[in-house]
């Protein structure tokens, strides 16, 4: 059973400037691809979800981050949490790797 996908508007806004940037074309069909992937199944082999420690929902949740890319320079990253209801996921950032 998928899940509903929210943003917060930070990740509304990150995204919104990959669709409108034609140099990041590719990214952003990655990031789309990521989010398709992460509404239907979050454990999916392809995201390479993990826990991500240094960051806490604004509830407290529990952060993850999913690839994007990989084995790219500055490979984008989605990160998100359960919630707030039921087979709801929030995506709270969408950001290129440090």
């Amino acid at each position: 059973m998928p899940f509903t996908l929210l943003q917060t508007e930070g990740a509304a806004q990150q995204r919104a400037a990959l669709r409108s940037d034609a140099a990041l074309a590719k990214r952003f069909k990655a990031v789309s691809k990521c989010l398709r992937l992460l509404a239907a199944d979050p454990r999916h082999p392809g995201l390479n979800t993990h826990k991500y420690t240094s960051l806490t929902g604004a509830n407290g949740e529990g952060v993850f981050e999913a690839y994007a890319e990989t084995n790219t320079a500055c490979a984008y990253r989605v990160f998100w949490h359960y919630g707030p209801s039921k087979r709801e996921i929030t995506v709270i950032a969408i950001t290129p790797h440090p």
